[in-house]
């Protein structure tokens, strides 16, 4: 049975947020369907060019925001946002004005908040149902995989428009983008501001084709969700994904933690033996100046022990680079029927040059898939004998 919404959105300072672009058709609709449990309602006409406005002036009892051309459901959200917060509302769930989503979900949001009261809640749909659309599917599925890598965190469904947030969270957060794009900027910049992100069954209604309405430009849109995908890409593998593994170590107890970390953990002999193999992969594969960072990634996207990707990833250390770099090179010759003896004089040529770095680099591949095999294998042969005994005595 779903709690009285009308007294819960005024006891948890909630409103309901709907952006709105072109969709007189099932506005009034949602609206309406809306009301039945708030009147706590902020709508943002995003310039729409029909007959919204008419519409909205049926709805006395509901705060209107025109904006005076359109300018993104980004800017539509961002607008209400500020508009909400500084009206007093602490929590904003947005529902998109398309009739897609039903108002009476809204109390499986309300209930959340005692648990989750500084979390963004994602209204997760069925996406295996058979009239959502090929494309929405897939879409989704590629934007779930960028997330995980992006923030280490899964999430079933991260195209929903049918959310809450925090708003006093989001306040402190100064966002760049203003299409469609903000969706995906608001939940990976609130997860490394430190917000929750969790998720809640909602139903969700895909009208027939003849009858969808969507302001999705594919070109220029998914142009815009690839780009800021690389830019978030890259700002985790050099800053936010090494911050999370600095953070959780502290100078007091440093042994002990790397220990519980690494060998000490609860992962099987199996998964800490290919960490070490793959670390070593990793320092031997001509990747140069990004393997320890690609390193990470792929061990996060395999679910390997990050820490023992990265130190056993150093083999690449000073001392032995020159160990590498002659043996690479001299695996590479051999494969490619090459002298192995190395040319060093002065009449040296461009083509001497790319033979070498192309041998090298057939070597060095060769060296790493070895090297990672044989130190796996070791590694897993002691952890099977001594791993029980050191369990008993940690370090």
């Amino acid at each position: 049975m779903q709690p009285n919404l009308h007294s819960e959105f005024i006891k948890y300072k909630c409103c309901v947020l709907i952006p709105t672009y072109n969709n007189a058709s099932t506005l009034e609709d949602v609206i309406a369907s809306v009301l039945v449990y708030t009147d706590n309602i902020v709508v943002v006409n995003d310039g729409s060019a029909d007959h919204t406005r008419e519409i909205l002036s049926k709805f006395t009892q509901v705060d209107v925001i025109h904006h005076p051309k359109n300018q993104g459901k980004g800017m539509a959200l961002r607008t209400g946002f500020k508009y909400a917060y500084n009206k007093g509302y602490q929590y904003a769930i947005s529902i998109d004005s398309d009739g897609q989503h039903y108002a009476e979900d809204l109390y499986k949001f309300i209930e959340q908040l005692d648990q989750h009261p500084n979390a963004i809640i994602m209204g997760a749909r069925n996406m295996d149902q058979p009239d959502v659309p090929g494309k929405s599917s897939l879409g989704n599925r590629v934007s779930s995989f960028w997330f995980r890598v992006i923030t280490a965190i899964y999430l079933k469904d991260t195209q929903s428009g049918y959310r809450l947030y925090p708003l006093k969270s989001l306040n402190k957060i100064k966002f760049l983008t203003v299409k469609y794009e903000f969706e995906i900027e608001v939940m990976v910049r609130s997860v490394w501001n430190g917000i929750e992100i969790i998720s809640v069954p909602v139903k969700v209604y895909y009208p027939p084709v003849q009858e969808r309405v969507t302001h999705f430009r594919p070109f220029k849109d998914v142009t815009r969700i690839t780009l800021l995908n690389i830019l978030f890409v890259l700002i985790s593998a050099f800053w936010y994904h090494p911050f999370r593994l600095i953070k959780k170590f502290s100078f007091s107890g440093l042994k002990k933690k790397l220990y519980e970390t690494t060998l000490g953990s609860n992962e099987p002999d199996h998964v800490k033996a290919l960490s070490m193999g793959f670390g070593v992969f990793m320092g031997i594969i001509p990747l140069w100046g990004y393997q320890m960072w690609a390193g990470i990634g792929l061990a996060h996207l395999f679910k390997l022990n990050k820490v023992l990707v990265v130190i056993f990833s150093n083999i690449s250390i000073p001392p032995m680079i020159p160990v590498i770099l002659f043996v690479s090179n001299y695996i590479g010759a051999v494969l490619l029927g090459n002298s192995t003896d190395l040319k060093f004089t002065s009449d040296i040529t461009f083509s001497d040059i790319s033979n070498y770095l192309f041998q090298y680099v057939i070597g060095s591949i060769v060296l790493s898939i070895i090297s990672g095999f044989v130190v796996f294998i070791l590694s897993f042969f002691i952890l099977s004998v001594t791993q029980k005994n050191n369990s008993k005595h940690p370090v």
